[in-house]
């Protein structure tokens, strides 16, 4: 709008300039009329150059300074949120799993990972005042209120619900019962909203009460097939193990880790961590990559949300295992995600160290898990966003390309839309996604929530059964007493 309104308001001056110049040159002299068109063509030209140097210049580094970090960031963040706010569910409150129809998804069906980003999204906006703490606590009331209703599988919810019954979606033919990983990003956000709305009010008392329920409910060790010191992805009454899909790291689950060892009633042994999530011929690296080296994973790190499920409530500062450095871990894992857009030895057109982020996200041919080594030209804002706490100044930077060069890139697109920054975008293919995914928002308003304040590190790691988990398992951390 802005390259706009300079035309319209200079045609407008120059119009009103000309008018006034040829009411009065009648009764001037010579001089005056020659004085008078001199003025004319002058304004005219000074204002084509305004309009063609605002046009050139919207997208140029000059505007970027427009908005300062600050506002730019509560922008991003309050314009995420709405996804979860103003696109829920309407009858179950809960976070649908994208916003466009695709693969047959039809218009019901809710995320249960994705709810739990959104859960967290909320507690940020309560913070922010962008809505008040009381109608906050009263939409996660009705979501929870919903949540102990649904199809569940000992305590352990599937990957999705339908948003108006309750009951499963099966995610693939067999995938129809338990989800242990979703069902962890759940309660990563539950137990935060347990630890913030602390009043003692009956509305709050009641959300706390309820959380608290669901969470002792869920057998964690359940996911643990007899004789097998492991946890398994998936569980169902119709096809039991036949997905037979064992957890081991390195990637985006270590948080169902954390949560089963801290679970008050089921919890896992710890032979379970050290014998299941780290006994995998993925699980350490050691190598160097761009001069910089990566603990744990695949070579080059991978996507960019393993370092970042997980950390939305983990705080990464100082938690060390005997396996690794955490913050060592996802620090490294970004530079290098980013080392690689920069040396972009695809050549793709639009990457650069302002241009970077691969994680998984839509494309221009469907869904995919961009990294290093799955590299389609598709950069998701929500990658480089959601390593704000890694790299601020790197992910500032990105925001600001996002903000402000994109749109100039691809023409007759915009990457900004009704939720916030769109999906993903491809300067090579001229591509913006015009869809939006809760697993791909969430963690853009939470992990610059925890850059900015460190509000859902807080509300997580001081949690006592969170910190007895962790202990378990042989973890150290400023926030374990």
């Amino acid at each position: 709008m802005k390259k706009y309104d300079v035309k319209t308001n200079s045609i407008k001056n120059l119009n009103r300039f000309s008018t006034s110049c040829l009411k009065y040159s009648f009764n001037k002299t010579l001089a005056t009329v020659i004085i008078c068109g001199f003025l004319i063509l002058s304004s005219f030209t000074i204002n084509a150059q305004k309009i063609n140097t605002s046009t050139n210049n919207f997208f140029n580094s000059s505007n970027s300074t427009a908005i300062s970090d600050s506002a730019l960031l509560e922008k991003v963040q309050r314009e995420s949120f709405k996804y979860f706010w103003d696109f829920a569910h309407p009858v179950s409150g809960l976070s649908r799993e994208r916003s466009n129809k695709s693969y047959d998804y039809g218009d019901e069906v809710v995320t249960i990972g994705g709810t739990g980003f959104g859960v967290m999204s909320i507690i940020v906006a309560a913070e922010h005042h962008w809505i008040t703490r009381d109608t906050a606590a009263k939409r996660l009331l009705k979501m929870v209120n919903f949540l102990r209703k649904a199809d569940h599988y000992h305590g352990i919810f599937p990957h999705w619900l339908n948003g108006e019954t309750g009951k499963t979606i099966p995610f693939s033919r067999k995938d129809d019962g338990g989800d242990i990983v979703e069902t962890s990003y759940l309660f990563e956000g539950l137990i935060c909203a347990k630890n913030y709305f602390n009043l003692n009010t009956p509305l709050e008392k009641e959300l706390r009460n309820k959380i608290s329920w669901t969470w002792n409910e869920a057998e964690f060790n359940w996911h643990v097939q007899p004789g097998k010191d492991v946890l398994y992805w998936h569980w169902s009454p119709n096809n039991g193990w036949t997905m037979n899909f064992a957890i081991g790291g390195w990637n985006e689950c270590l948080i169902a880790y954390i949560l089963a060892a801290s679970s008050p009633r089921y919890g896992i042994e710890s032979k379970v961590y050290h014998n299941g999530w780290t006994n995998s011929s993925f699980f350490k690296n050691g190598k160097q990559f761009y001069g910089i080296t990566l603990p744990l994973g695949f070579d080059y790190g991978g996507p960019l949300f393993f370092s970042q499920y997980s950390f939305l409530g983990l705080d990464p500062h100082g938690l060390k295992d005997q396996y690794a450095d955490y913050w060592e871990q996802n620090l490294n894992h970004t530079l290098i995600n980013r080392a690689y857009c920069i040396d972009n030895p695809k050549k793709f057109k639009g990457y650069s160290e302002n241009a970077w982020g691969l994680t998984a996200s839509d494309s221009y041919q469907g869904y995919a898990a961009h990294s290093p080594l799955e590299d389609l030209s598709v950069i998701s804002p929500t990658a480089a966003l959601s390593a704000f706490p890694y790299t601020p100044q790197y992910s500032m930077k990105a925001l600001r390309y996002f903000n402000d060069s994109v749109d100039y890139k691809i023409k007759g697109k915009s990457l900004w839309g009704a939720y916030g920054l769109k999906d993903a975008y491809s300067e090579e293919k001229n591509w913006i996604a015009n869809s939006y995914l809760a697993i791909d928002q969430g963690p853009i308003v939470v992990m610059i929530e925890n850059y900015r304040s460190g509000l859902l590190w807080k509300l997580f790691m001081q949690d006592p059964d969170i910190q007895k988990g962790l202990k378990k398992l042989g973890f150290t951390s400023p926030w374990i007493k």
